[in-house]
């Protein structure tokens, strides 16, 4: 099984990497007056950021600028889906940002290193 973000075979097997941050829990501390300490408030989970590192190759540069495109347009502001080639599953993920580290032009075509930042929205 590939790599899917929502369903889709998007990306390369090959130096595929995945990493994640951990939740972080936010919180607000008080005082009262005439009390000592500070009373602290759990605000419960936030989010946490996602990076993740790969390589595409394509034949042609029109069938990479296509599969960039394709990529690129998953930088909706909606929530999205990856579920890796072991079966992790990443849900309400927002993809915020889409990077082209290398390009590289062979004999076989073009391949390219890329990162995306995704931010998980919940836990």
């Amino acid at each position: 099984m590939a790599t899917t973000l929502d369903g889709q075979s998007l990306f390369d097997e090959q130096d595929l990497e995945i990493k994640c941050d951990s939740f972080r829990r936010d919180s607000t501390e008080r005082t009262i007056p005439g009390l000592d300490g500070v009373l602290s408030i759990d605000l419960g989970a936030r989010s946490r950021s996602i990076k993740q590192k790969g390589t595409l190759n394509a034949k042609s540069r029109t069938q990479m600028e296509n599969r960039l495109n394709l990529i690129r347009s998953f930088i909706d502001g909606n929530t999205h889906t990856i579920e890796t080639h072991n079966g992790k599953k990443f849900n309400d993920l927002r993809v915020d940002a889409f990077r082209v580290i290398k390009e590289q032009i062979s004999g076989s075509g073009i391949t390219i290193n890329y990162e995306i930042a995704y931010t998980q929205l919940v836990a």
